[in-house]
């Protein structure tokens, strides 16, 4: 059995691992945090159970396909709940609507603000919805080695209808004038790295898996689809040292140096690093064995990064929905300072996650579990906890505002988390939360490589390689590159 070291838990690095144990591969899982996954990372604190990463469950296929690949269900390891509505949209204090799970409901609800435009949300989504095909079933599973792995007769046909030169902007300008229902079709490529502007109309396939394929939520939190994966792992027979942080390679002997390691080396015939792409690249590999320079990283455009802010509070709020997106300022000018000219963000758009509304179990009887997320820069300075309490302050009187509830004397737990813990907890290059910007230019064969192109025994999988940033799409890169060394050593 050919020995595999996957450096990294997250759902790529155990989607990868599973799939090699499979394939009677002998896998190890080298993790530098105390438990599997990653991002998808929780904590517990006085009663209060917080997710620390992904909040949105979207596109459930992929997660249910990959759990029936390898024997089970999805109800194996919780139950998934549709919410209803899939979140609430807040424009002003008086001024919110909520995005109901029925599509039907929702062309009436753009009937009812703009005239005319339900018919042309439909054609919308249905040109989404062939976008979301084509994407799924064509270009995430593809290695992504060279451009002639997207020349063929079919892809070459259907380019037109992926709309790969245009904005998003100008297409959902063509649905709807209304400002309030631009933003509600606009918020999926906020997270994307660019701005609707700058981002293909390729992308309204996150249209489709949002108003159509529905948002869920696994009851217990998000932190249960990581759970899932570790409990596959192990089922597979895949091992895992945890605490145990990879310092670098020995080439000549296959080995890998690791905290909980250096004195009886790893052998490993194959590495899959799942760690940060560029903290394996720059950090842990010698010059001579790097896929990219320096300026080649750093010219890279990346998403958001954020910062989040955990709050346990001894009431419940009014008013508020699981997932809430307070649109109540500028949009563009938060957008550019964001993209175009990093700073930390005058009047901010933030969302809030209130998951105690929908599970008893994430907070006490009679209190409220928030998790507040506000898009930044990547690589802010944020040394200054003072920076931390003043967009706290801000945002809860945004909060109360709009609930008309008073909650701030109840906070009875805070805890922050911003660019320099991503930095530190996950390697994040430059802190960023997201991964690379879903560019033109930064799509398919253009992302960095899955295979280092100097070590024949070194694959890369994660939000920095292709398919992308995203739950789904990381279980697929783990898929991918696990096929592609399924193939290589068969």
């Amino acid at each position: 059995m050919k020995k595999v070291s996957v450096i990294g838990s997250g759902i790529a690095g155990l989607s990868a691992a599973i799939d090699l144990a499979s394939n009677n591969f002998d896998v190890t899982v080298h993790e530098k945090n105390d438990k599997p996954g990653g991002r998808i990372n929780y904590f517990e604190k006085d009663g209060y159970r917080f997710d620390m990463g992904p909040s949105w469950y979207w596109m459930p296929e992929v997660f249910d396909n990959f759990y029936q690949k390898h024997g089970y269900k999805t109800s194996d390891f919780y139950d998934l709940k549709r919410l209803d509505p899939s979140y609430k949209v807040i424009y002003s204090h008086d001024n919110a609507v909520n995005i109901p799970a029925d599509f039907n409901d929702l062309l009436n609800l753009f009937e009812s603000k703009e005239p005319g435009s339900a018919k042309k949300l439909q054609k919308f989504i249905d040109e989404a919805a062939y976008k979301y095909k084509v994407g799924m079933n064509e270009f995430v599973w593809k290695p992504s080695h060279s451009i002639f792995e997207f020349v063929s007769p079919k892809i070459i046909k259907s380019a037109f209808q992926l709309q790969l030169f245009s904005s998003i902007s100008k297409e959902i300008n063509n649905v709807v004038k209304n400002p309030d229902l631009r933003k509600i079709l606009e918020f999926p490529v906020l997270f994307l790295g660019a701005t609707p502007e700058d981002t293909p109309a390729l992308y309204s396939l996150m249209n489709y898996a949002d108003l159509k394929l529905g948002t869920w939520y696994p009851m217990g939190g998000m932190h249960n689809i990581s759970k899932a994966f570790y409990k596959i792992a192990l089922d597979k027979g895949v091992k895992f040292n945890f605490n145990d942080s990879v310092k670098g390679f020995d080439y000549h002997k296959k080995t890998i140096i690791s905290v909980n390691t250096e004195k009886q080396k790893t052998h490993a015939d194959i590495i899959v690093a799942a760690a940060d792409y560029h903290h394996v690249d720059q950090q842990l590999l010698l010059p001579e064995f790097a896929n990219y320079s320096n300026s080649y990283w750093d010219s890279r455009k990346l998403a958001p990064s954020s910062l989040l802010i955990f709050l346990g509070v001894d009431k419940k709020i009014k008013n508020l929905s699981h997932h809430n997106l307070f649109f109540d300022t500028d949009f563009k000018k938060h957008a550019y300072e964001i993209y175009k000219e990093p700073k930390w963000p005058t009047d901010p758009l933030f969302y809030v996650c209130a998951p105690s509304l929908s599970d008893p179990e994430v907070a006490p009887d009679g209190k409220e579990n928030l998790f507040i997320l506000i898009p930044i820069a990547p690589d802010l300075n944020d040394s200054d906890n003072n920076i931390y309490d003043n967009y706290l302050n801000s945002v809860i009187e945004r909060i109360e505002k709009f609930t008309g509830d008073r909650f701030k004397d109840k906070i009875e737990y805070k805890k922050y988390f911003g660019v320099k813990d991503f930095k530190s907890v996950y390697n994040s290059f430059k802190g960023n939360a997201y991964g690379l910007a879903n560019t033109l230019f930064q799509t398919a064969f253009l992302k960095p490589s899955l295979k280092n192109k100097k070590l024949t025994n070194l694959y890369y999988t994660g939000q920095l390689t292709t398919p992308g940033p995203g739950l789904p799409p990381s279980i697929i890169s783990g898929q991918v590159v696990a096929s592609e060394i399924t193939k290589n050593y068969s």
